[in-house]
């Protein structure tokens, strides 16, 4: 019944109305044809000297149409012969159309529609809350999937294209079929009810998107990205909770880490009142020292959370020895990492010119960063319509030898290779590591499937822009997500358990039994490093960073009776590489 009802519903569609009466016109012609063959044949048999009913007429006239043809009624003359074979060869024909065209039409047709909208639904079920809506399907957003997956959050996609839809589908996405602009899908996919709307389409889609969402909730968190500047505003008065900017955010972190650049720190994520930033050990004298030996905790209260190491991320242990490309992660409140700037910030920054191969949105915001620390900088651009001034960018192909050695190929201290193509920046990496087996080399790739393999063509460090954009977007979900600090790395809140009451951090063992270590312990709003020696009240909340393993092992060995996560909204400036 579910499935008759499924194709009666598809009969109010324009297009099944025209079949409709299409067919209607096809059987009424049927009828006329059967009428006016029993009526001749009346007449033939008259001429032959036999006589019978209309009954009779119309059974034979439907047995010779449907080619069954009994034989219990012939004709004799020549003449009746002649007018069975245009009987028999008008009714094959009716058959081979009318039957076929009604099966296919109101049967196959509608079924198989209906079971593509299953496979593709235009609205969501009921009671679905605490979801990602998504609008575009990239290189992006199939990164925050692979993350909403891993922390069991529901997701939907939203496609306009049937078949786009049903391919996605294929491949294992949670899809939803609806135009983008049109406030009713965004009702279907119960937005009033989401955790966030991500949008990664064009400047002025999702502007126009961001105007729909708006006038079903004014309440619920949107994220656009923009390619251009001038759409920020745009966004914003459009209904956009943020805006990113996802060249520049790549562009700054790409910057960062140039050796013999800047060695502040730079706030990637926001937790409350608890920093997260990252900062190059470059130029600095914790360059061939173990982390304890710099007592981070005892000098300045921050937290070596990690360190990316030869473009890898690696949690610090007391004895992690530091090199000269390294970039420390850490955790403090803005006191704390103003004060480890004043011990380590402001050394001498290398004179010698960074070569970046691509000037686009990429590109020129590493060099604009580059150049805001005083590290002279250099872009190869073969597309004359992005050349900016004739000091910072040379014209032609990064991959002849000539313009490489014309931007400076041989003195360059660092190459940073940002063009769009992951097989052009494959190309380059190890075509300048060739040149300059000895340069630091920094690339950028698109897809987190290709950052392997940049790493095996050379570069010392890779940076995702799907990686980077996926965590802005996932911790731009405010007071009700979690911080991710890197791939599988994230950081939590939780009400003290009762277990650790009473007890000191040392005493617990919280790392060696769980993986987890306490960040810093929340009090009426004060984030302050926590004292291992000192026993842990109950009023307090405890920040935690661990891995999913590590969580679940936390929560397994200290249950806490609400898992709370801090208020107020983090912003991502700038994510890590995986």
């Amino acid at each position: 019944m579910k499935t008759l009802g499924m194709l009666l519903s598809t009969v109010a569609e324009p297009m099944r109305r025209w079949n409709v009466r299409l067919l209607a016109w096809m059987l009424f012609a049927l009828l006329v044809l059967v009428v006016v063959y029993s009526a001749i044949f009346h007449e033939l048999m008259a001429l032959e000297g036999r006589e019978f009913s209309w009954v009779t007429s119309i059974y034979w006239t439907l047995t010779v149409m449907s080619t069954l043809g009994f034989g219990d009624i012939t004709f004799v003359s020549d003449l009746g012969r002649a007018f069975s074979v245009l009987v028999l060869i008008t009714g094959a024909t009716f058959i081979l159309v009318v039957l076929p065209f009604g099966f296919i039409q109101f049967v196959v047709t509608p079924w198989m529609r209906a079971r593509e909208s299953a496979r593709a639904p235009d609205r969501l079920a009921d009671g679905v809350s605490g979801h990602i809506v998504l609008t575009n399907h990239d290189a992006v957003t199939a990164a925050l999937i692979d993350r909403a997956r891993h922390a069991h959050v529901p997701y939907v996609l939203l496609v306009a294209d049937l078949d786009e839809a049903l391919q996605l589908h294929d491949r294992g996405y949670q899809v939803m079929r609806g135009a983008l602009d049109d406030p009713a899908t965004y009702r279907r996919a119960r937005v009033e009810h989401a955790a966030l709307v991500a949008t990664t389409r064009a400047d002025t889609t999702n502007t126009n998107i961001a105007f729909t969402v708006r006038e079903r909730s004014e309440d619920v968190p949107i994220v656009a990205t923009a390619d251009s500047s001038a759409s920020v505003d745009i966004l914003e008065l459009a209904g956009c909770s943020q805006v990113l900017q996802l060249g520049e955010l790549l562009g700054r972190a790409v910057a960062r880490r140039v050796v013999g650049g800047d060695a502040r720190t730079h706030v990637v994520g926001e937790f409350g009142a608890l920093r997260v930033a990252e900062a190059s050990v470059s130029g600095t004298d914790m360059i061939g020292r173990c982390v304890r030996h710099l007592e981070l905790r005892s000098r300045f209260g921050v937290n070596a959370l990690g360190v990316w190491h030869h473009g890898s991320f690696e949690r610090t242990r007391a004895d992690t020895e530091l090199t000269e490309r390294d970039v420390l992660i850490l955790a403090g409140t803005d006191d704390q990492l103003a004060e480890y700037d004043r011990a380590y910030a402001g050394g001498p920054v290398s004179d010698q010119p960074v070569l970046i191969l691509g000037g686009g949105r990429v590109g020129r915001a590493a060099g604009a960063n580059l150049g805001d620390v005083g590290v002279p900088w250099r872009i190869v651009e073969q597309r004359p319509e992005r050349i900016r001034d004739e000091e910072h960018y040379v014209l032609g192909d990064a991959a002849e030898l000539d313009v490489l050695r014309r931007a400076g190929l041989d003195e360059a201290a660092a190459i940073l290779v940002t063009t769009h193509e992951d097989d052009v920046n494959v190309y380059l990496t190890l075509y300048v590591r060739k040149l300059r087996p000895d340069v630091q080399i920094i690339a950028r790739a698109t897809h987190d499937r290709n950052v392997s393999t940049l790493h095996r063509a050379g570069a010392d460090a890779v940076l995702s822009y799907a990686s980077i954009g996926a965590t802005a977007l996932w911790n731009a979900m405010g007071d009700e997500r979690r911080l991710v600090v890197a791939e599988g790395l994230e950081v939590f809140q939780v009400a003290v358990p009762e277990r650790m009451v009473g007890r000191s951090l040392v005493d617990i063992g919280l790392g060696e039994r769980t993986g987890c270590d306490v960040l810093a312990i929340e009090r009426d709003g004060i984030v302050a490093a926590p004292d291992p020696h000192q026993p842990l009240p109950a009023d307090v909340d405890l920040v935690v960073i661990g891995d999913e393993a590590a969580e679940h092992a936390f929560l397994d060995r200290f249950p806490v009776p609400e898992r709370r996560v801090i208020r107020g909204r983090r912003r991502a400036r700038t994510m890590p590489e995986r």
